[in-house]
């Protein structure tokens, strides 16, 4: 006859042995994030721009990819269309019809490349060149009106370019 002590173990038991039977049978699914896979995906950039990979780009060549891959959701020129806006605003950010875009609000010239890289375009996010990322960037700073159409901007110049609204983000740290 069983007791309720030993209907505990029995019970114990077997459920042990069903949870080492299944990570004997484990899907396999995934790999072990060695050192290589950590850097391929540890793609950040800072504002100071110390990650930027090689490559250059400006916004002539940024046009015509912009042409391509980014005018369906953004409009013509970054007008803005079924997405965000991406140009004009100045000015506008103190009103009550604030317009937030690259040369009205982004504080950091080398953030719009980080965003750009990982973030577009938005059916295929991460499908773009380093040079290709460099001239999207000249040309969002070019309809911005912060850098002349024909500058070369590469890791070097992108983290030097000071973006209109940088003096109105302020650091705060809490319980200071």
């Amino acid at each position: 006859m069983f007791t309720s002590k030993k209907l505990l173990l029995l019970f114990s038991l077997t459920f042990s042995c069903s949870i080492i039977t299944a990570l004997a049978q484990s899907p396999n699914l995934g790999i072990v994030a060695n050192e290589e896979l950590i850097k391929n995906w540890n793609t950040s950039i800072g504002t100071e721009g110390e990650e930027l990979p090689p490559g250059f780009g400006n916004a002539t060549n940024g046009r015509s990819i912009y042409n391509l891959q980014c005018i369906a959701c953004h409009g013509q020129g970054g007008e803005g269309l079924l997405n965000d806006k991406l140009a004009g605003g100045h000015g506008s950010l103190t009103t009550n019809q604030a317009v937030k875009t690259i040369g009205s609000y982004w504080p950091y010239a080398t953030t719009i490349f980080d965003y750009i890289r990982r973030a577009m375009p938005y059916l295929s996010p991460k499908s773009l060149s380093d040079e290709e990322v460099y001239s999207l960037t000249a040309y969002m700073l070019y309809i911005n009106n912060i850098i002349s159409e024909d500058m070369i901007i590469d890791a070097n110049t992108l983290p030097k370019i000071e973006m209109p609204n940088k003096g109105n983000f302020i650091i705060s740290y809490p319980n200071n």
